[in-house]
């Protein structure tokens, strides 16, 4: 026979998960994205760590929660983001910045879905299945640009190039001027340039 939760209880199970996932947010932002512990995470929800155990398995299942939910967040941010471009110059504007504000804004996300700062952490299988989703989505974009830009990169390269620059950009801007705004400082000024010389290389003769 199948056990079913009452619609109230489920409720009350989703508000403590949520619950538990933004406390586990703000311990990796202030202290560290590997620095999360169930005491510590117990502590400030004022629980005894066993408890926890109700909701996660582990503090690697709450990792796993944390690196879904950051590229489920990410997908929407950027969606809405290049929203109104009007050639893929601008689009690629658009992307380069949305990456870089999504870092700045949510640093403990982005270094849990972009880095590797927890040792021993791998995504599950339907985490990793979002994660590749949102490449796959960004691969079928290119796809539609190669015929109109003149390069010899297949989508893949040209994908792998974008991200390779946005991340590049974004990681020293975060390791050199973290309080600086998207647009200024060394690298997040770097935007446009990046933007134009792609458009020197790629926009056919």
């Amino acid at each position: 026979m199948t056990n079913l939760i009452s619609p109230y209880r489920q409720h009350k199970r989703d508000v403590m998960i949520a619950r538990i996932l933004d406390t586990a947010r703000t311990i990796m932002r202030t202290e560290g994205v590997a620095a999360l512990s169930m005491q510590e995470l117990a502590r400030r929800l004022d629980m005894r760590a066993p408890s926890l155990y109700h909701y996660f398995s582990s503090k690697m299942d709450i990792y796993d929660a944390l690196f879904r939910y950051g590229f489920t967040l990410f997908g929407e941010y950027l969606t809405e983001t290049i929203q109104g471009a009007q050639n893929w110059q601008e689009e690629l504007h658009l992307v380069i910045k949305g990456y870089m504000e999504f870092a700045l804004e949510n640093p403990e996300l982005y270094q849990l879905c972009f880095e590797r700062p927890v040792p021993g952490f791998v995504p599950s299988a339907e985490s990793l299945q979002v994660s590749f989703g949102m490449l796959h989505q960004s691969t079928e974009r290119v796809s539609k640009l190669l015929p109109i830009v003149d390069t010899d990169l297949n989508e893949k390269q040209v994908t792998d190039l974008i991200i390779a620059i946005m991340h590049g950009l974004t990681a020293l801007h975060i390791a050199n001027e973290p309080d600086l705004p998207v647009g200024e400082g060394r690298f997040g000024s770097l935007i446009p340039a990046v933007v134009s010389v792609l458009d020197k290389a790629w926009v056919r003769k």
